[in-house]
């Protein structure tokens, strides 16, 4: 069961109303009376679905869930502006994680501890076709999901717009490039963006980067995981920022 879930129609209308951050809710097919819920997720912009009671009885584990389950978030979710102001109050260049389709809720929580280590202001990850900050994330990052903002945006290439915007250079991994981490001055203000192992960043994203970077690869494994390949870009551009 996961342990991040809040279900039953009285206690889910209760968290909406209290403002708890909820990621998604389900609700049950054919379920009635369900419109005050469904018209408060709407208002919030809150993910709903509907699906078989089966769905329901499996993430609670056979819960009197009543038809509706809420999902709920480990902490509150931050802006990317208030990832921004974080590097203000420290009077520091912004220096950002972006995590575009990362499912495995294992790969996120790395990339949150591996962000926390290096001392980056904020993780962004997008709303839909990713992990979301649940149990395993939480435990995964060690805690440092506590500790490091997280934003989730509708768009990541719309985001690295907005980051562009405000002076920040966006790298981008992609096994196309010709450069590596090693090749680039990641001193300065930079938001490094992170794809699945599987699919990568999307061609979108990838376009609106300022560059793009690969990690050398020397062995038969010619990909590493999200985690791995972000400790390495980050830890990286620390090398480059206290050297």
């Amino acid at each position: 069961m996961n342990d991040n879930i809040i279900y039953g129609r009285n206690p889910v209308m209760e968290a909406l109303t209290a403002e708890i951050e909820i990621d998604k809710i389900f609700l049950q097919d054919g379920i009635l009376s369900a419109s005050k819920i469904t018209s408060q997720a709407r208002e919030k912009n809150i993910q709903f679905q509907f699906v078989h009671k089966r769905k329901l009885d499996e993430i609670t584990g056979n819960g009197l869930h009543q038809g509706i389950v809420a999902l709920v978030a480990a902490r509150k979710y931050a802006t990317v502006d208030e990832i921004l102001k974080i590097a203000r109050q420290r009077g520091e260049q912004p220096f950002i994680v972006l995590a575009e389709n990362l499912t495995d809720p294992h790969n996120l929580g790395s990339v949150i501890r591996s962000a926390n280590a290096a001392g980056a202001h904020g993780v962004v990850i997008p709303k839909n076709r990713s992990a979301t900050l649940n149990a395993t994330v939480a435990k995964t990052s060690s805690g440092a999901v506590m500790h490091t903002a997280v934003a989730k945006v509708s768009n990541i290439s719309q985001t690295i717009e907005l980051l562009k915007k405000e002076g920040v250079w966006v790298v981008g991994t992609d096994l196309s490039a010709k450069q590596t981490p090693y090749d680039v001055d990641l001193k300065g203000s930079i938001a490094i963006v992170i794809g699945s192992e599987d699919k990568g960043i999307s061609r979108l994203s990838r376009e609106k980067c300022d560059f793009l970077v690969k990690i050398p690869m020397l062995g038969e494994v010619q990909s590493l995981n999200a985690g791995a390949a972000a400790a390495i870009l980050l830890f990286e551009a620390v090398r480059q920022r206290i050297r």
